[in-house]
């Protein structure tokens, strides 16, 4: 799906994390959710670039688009 997303099953439980890192997509999307900046996000996590937080939306993005989604 994308070259910067990974999962592992003996990484972060096998959630999609940035590769290379333990940082799950789903920090990502709940920082920006919270209003974020990618700025703000890099500061507090500098092994992350745009790109990886790019890659986090696409990859949520393309999950929705092919999951039936449920509602919370």
């Amino acid at each position: 799906m994308n070259n910067r997303i990974e999962t592992n099953p003996r990484i972060m439980m096998g959630k999609p994390i940035i590769k290379g890192t333990r940082i799950p997509v789903y920090v990502i999307l709940n920082l920006l959710a919270e209003g974020y900046k990618p700025e703000e996000i890099i500061r507090e996590y500098p092994d992350l670039t745009r790109r990886d937080i790019l890659a986090a939306i696409e990859y949520a993005a393309k999950l929705t688009k092919f999951r039936e989604l449920v509602k919370v």
